[in-house]
């Protein structure tokens, strides 16, 4: 059974995109693996060191996380700050790792564009605590979208320079978790090509949105004037609605609206009506589990303290190995 570590930024609550972009994939994975699912608090302040509610955003993705059908008896779910640890490791890490090559990093440039007000350490050092979180469990897979892929190749380049300067074999080498055509992406309702709430609030359906929300939004979506000649090639808007509806809907109703389109016959007005009663019904059992567990403060603190505790079992004898290997000693 392999190691998988794999981490989210508390932004809040989880959208249809997050869902059959990881969620729906961690659920079947967590029985496959031994899994290491962390809710990433100090990696949001690189961007955001000035937090509005940081608690409440870690509650929400907490609960999203359960709700979505994550069971903290078979995986490890946790808090990063609730395991000093992995910053220890960070620390040592950084001692090995240049300058150079951390500001050639791809998304580190991005931000140097996109927030030149806030250029800081933490922005500069990410790879480090990103590839701290990873090996702190000794992981050897994970689960990680294209925009990840340079910092976990910077993984692998702090693991293999670690080994070679103690002269050790300690950590493992850990490789891109592939989920193949089981990632669905699902994209915006606003006519992006992927649902995100850093784009546009209004684009998403989140698991916890009501059924008169999920009418408005989806009613709202961008559409056309319609097809004018048959079988004509759909525009982006247009493949979206689609893309959500073959997610949420039964194969015989997304077959129906294809087949109107198809003729030219198809009403936007019809189709967007049919896709928001699918996605209430999709959403329920989500949106019920969420409302359950947000009262359930009891149960979410032993969540969280449960995590803790074996996610930092996990990672003190990790650290407690790699001061060896380096050669801290106590008098």
């Amino acid at each position: 059974m392999e190691t998988v570590v794999s981490g989210i930024r508390p932004t809040g609550e989880l959208h249809l995109g997050n869902y059959f972009g990881a969620l729906r994939n961690f659920i079947k994975m967590q029985h496959e693996h031994n899994c290491y699912f962390f809710i990433a608090d100090y990696h949001s302040l690189t961007t955001h060191p000035t937090p509005h509610d940081l608690h409440g955003h870690v509650k929400s993705v907490l609960i999203n996380y359960l709700a979505a059908g994550l069971d903290p008896e078979v995986s490890t779910i946790y808090i990063q700050s609730d395991m000093p640890q992995v910053a220890e490791l960070y620390l040592l890490l950084n001692m090995n790792a240049y300058i150079g090559e951390l500001e050639r990093v791809a998304s580190f440039k991005e931000k140097i564009r996109t927030q030149p007000n806030n250029v800081n350490a933490g922005l500069l050092t990410y790879p480090t605590l990103m590839a701290a979180d990873i090996i702190i469990h000794r992981a050897t897979k994970v689960p990680v979208g294209k925009d990840q892929g340079q910092h976990l190749e910077m993984t692998r380049t702090f693991v293999n320079r670690f080994n070679r300067l103690y002269n050790v074999e300690y950590f493992p080498e850990p490789v891109a978790y592939n989920f193949g055509e089981d990632l669905i992406k699902i994209p915006g309702l606003d006519g992006s090509t992927k649902m995100s709430k850093s784009d546009n609030e209004n684009s998403c359906i989140y698991l916890s949105d009501s059924p008169e929300l999920i009418r408005k939004k989806v009613m709202r979506a961008v559409t056309d004037q319609g097809p004018t000649e048959p079988m004509q090639a759909k525009p982006q808007p247009i493949i979206n609605i689609f893309d959500i509806m073959a997610a949420v809907s039964p194969k015989e109703t997304l077959e129906h609206f294809e087949g109107l389109y198809n003729t030219c016959q198809i009403r936007y007005g019809d189709m967007k009506k049919q896709l928001a009663e699918d996605v209430i019904v999709f959403n329920a059992p989500f949106r019920e589990k969420i409302q359950e567990l947000s009262s359930n403060n009891d149960y979410l603190r032993k969540v969280a303290k449960h995590g803790a505790e074996k996610a930092v079992e996990s990672a003190s004898k990790t650290i407690k190995e790699v001061r060896e290997i380096i050669g801290f000693k106590s008098f």
